[in-house]
C-alpha cells in the first residue's frame, strides 16, 4: 500500500493506491463489486460499499480506505476531492483441496484468491458547494 507520484510528458498527475494481496475470495465475484466503484468520487464509493450486499464488498471498502487514507496522509490531498481513477482485480494463487465423494474417491476442490487495487486521484471536476450534478429537471 504505497503512494505513487506519477508524471506524463505534459502534466504532473498525482494518485495514491492501495493493493491487498492473497484475499479469500474469487475474481469473478470481487470483480463484480469494484465494476460498481470504478470512476464514481470516493465519499459515494464508500457510501455504495457500505450498504452493498456482496460480501466481497468488505475487502474492497477496505482497500479503497485504505487508498484514501495513503492519499491523505502521504499526497496531503482532502477526502472530498478524490475519485477512484482506476481499480481492479488480479487473480492470485489458487489453493488445490479435495473433499471426499462418492465411493471413497475424492473430487477437486479449488479456492480461488485475489489481489485487489484502487488508485484515487484528485478530481479536476469539483462541483462547488450546493451545486448538484446532473440533475434533469422537468
Amino acid at each position: 500500500m504505497t503512494a505513487t507520484v506519477r508524471s506524463d510528458a505534459m502534466e504532473a498527475a498525482v494518485e495514491a493506491r492501495a493493493v491487498a494481496r492473497f484475499v479469500r475470495i474469487t475474481p469473478r465475484k470481487a470483480r463484480r463489486v469494484v465494476e460498481l466503484i470504478r470512476g464514481h468520487r470516493a465519499e459515494d464509493a464508500v457510501n455504495l460499499l457500505r450498504f452493498a450486499p456482496q460480501a466481497a464488498s468488505e475487502p474492497v471498502l477496505k482497500v479503497l480506505e485504505s487508498a484514501m487514507a495513503n492519499a491523505e496522509h502521504n499526497l496531503q490531498l482532502g477526502r472530498g476531492t478524490l475519485r477512484v481513477a482506476r481499480a481492479y482485480v488480479d487473480e492470485g494463487p489458487t489453493m488445490k483441496r479435495w473433499r471426499a465423494r462418492a465411493q471413497g474417491r475424492p473430487g477437486p476442490l479449488e479456492k480461488r484468491t485475489c489481489h485487489i487495487t484502487v488508485v484515487v486521484e484528485p478530481s479536476a471536476d469539483q462541483p462547488a458547494a450546493g451545486q448538484q450534478r446532473n440533475r434533469r429537471t422537468r
